[in-house]
């Protein structure tokens, strides 16, 4: 059975001594706020690298959320590129100086950012668009026609879900190109219309870098995940050479991107693939410690005060029901981390003004103490805070702007 709140990976003695780091750095903080760990960080980073097999790691931008530290990643050696969310942040990425490399990850209709796209040179040339039907070729040309405008950089998006049988889908629903013909088909309309440059193929296998194979408490669930996953793997590795390879046949590519912080290592040994990209990894939250493969250090944590104590095992906290995105249940919880022996209520759970924890630490905490949390997912955990304070050791090294704080487009 899934029990709320728990945390398997990590020992209760490394959490007390990671809560004392964190306890001295912050302690002229008020809660809530956000830190990250940065030699955490720092080493989740050059990791992943190493899981990258030679091959360039992209940044995810939608898991960092923060400007500074994008650019921490990209000054590691293997990062290259940014991939973006939306197209009006990537306009901001490119024009604060972020990266000259960014690919949207995601089809745009923002018709406004198409404009700014249109407009600019600097921004043609850096900027990907993703894309996987004409439709969206259409829009583009109804913003600005082709002759009035640089040429536009488009990736194509090939379906990496897995459809053993008919009728019978496995993955996400992203887009309808899924067979190598349905690939080959666009790149043949792309390259021969005006206003367009096919440069790269994308195929994110979210059924196996974003869902872990060893879920808690779950053994047999666990099992029939990694079961399809390995079934499904082997399929796309032929299905995406043969993509690849039909799209070659009329466009000189510059990049193949795949894979996430959950399944680096597999999609880098893609001979097809010629990058990869990650960034949950780098703040390692909660959803990463179902997985076998790889476990990121855990870097962001985010600190909430205890305000009261209903009653003995218990203690209330202010805040706390930051609630990751996907499907309503467990795993998208916060996680009480420090002290350690800190649970959710199942019949409460994370609340917007108030969260009360039961368990042994609870009788020790009084008013005004602090619980440190970590986030099921990454950058999200930057949508509720303006600022992140970077801790190195037992000290705020600095302490950057979120998206939020910076003065970013609306970007959603």
């Amino acid at each position: 059975m899934l029990v709320v709140g728990t945390q398997p990976d990590v020992t209760a003695t490394a959490r007390t001594v990671v809560g004392s780091r964190l306890d001295a750095a912050t302690v002229a903080l008020d809660p809530p706020f956000a830190v990250v760990d940065l030699d955490a960080f720092e080493a989740n980073a050059d990791s992943l690298v190493g899981r990258a097999g030679g091959r360039s790691v992209r940044v995810a931008s939608k898991s960092v959320r923060c400007r500074e530290l994008l650019r921490a990643a990209l000054r590691r050696p293997g990062w290259r590129g940014v991939m973006a969310y939306t197209l009006p942040e990537a306009v901001w990425l490119v024009r604060s100086g972020v990266s000259d490399d960014v690919l949207v990850g995601y089809p745009t209709a923002h018709r406004a950012g198409i404009a700014e796209l249109a407009a600019s040179d600097e921004l043609a040339a850096a900027i990907t668009l993703m894309i996987d039907s004409t439709d969206q070729l259409d829009l583009i040309d109804a913003v600005v026609a082709p002759g009035a405008r640089p040429p536009l950089r488009v990736c194509l998006d090939l379906d990496a879900s897995w459809r053993p049988l008919p009728g019978l889908h496995i993955g996400v629903r992203r887009s309808p190109l899924h067979s190598p013909a349905d690939l080959a088909a666009l790149a043949a309309q792309v390259v021969t219309r005006p206003g367009f440059r096919l440069v790269g193929v994308m195929s994110y296998e979210a059924h196996i870098a974003g869902l872990g194979d060893a879920p808690p408490g779950r053994p047999l669930y666990g099992r029939a995940i990694r079961v399809i996953q390995r079934r499904s793997f082997r399929e796309l590795l032929r299905r995406r050479a043969a993509a690849v390879r039909a799209v070659r046949a009329v466009a000189d590519l510059e990049f193949v991107n795949g894979g996430g912080t959950g399944s680096i290592g597999l999609t880098a040994a893609d001979p097809a693939v010629t990058e990869v990209t990650a960034g949950s990894g780098l703040f390692g939250p909660t959803l990463f410690d179902a997985y076998r493969s790889w476990r990121p250090q855990p870097a962001a944590y985010f600190a909430t005060s205890v305000v009261r104590r209903p009653g003995p095992g218990l203690v209330t906290v202010h805040g706390g029901g930051w609630i990751a995105s996907g499907p309503a249940e467990p795993s998208r919880l916060p996680t009480p981390v420090i002290p350690p022996g800190l649970r959710l209520l199942p019949t409460e759970g994370a609340g917007e003004v108030q969260t009360p924890l039961a368990g042994a630490a609870a009788d020790r905490l009084r008013p005004g103490d602090r619980v440190w949390w970590r986030h099921a997912k990454a950058g999200e955990l930057c949508e509720h805070v303006d600022t992140l304070h970077l801790v190195r050791g037992e000290s705020i090294e600095r302490s950057v702007p979120t998206y939020r704080g910076d003065g970013a487009p609306a970007f959603l």
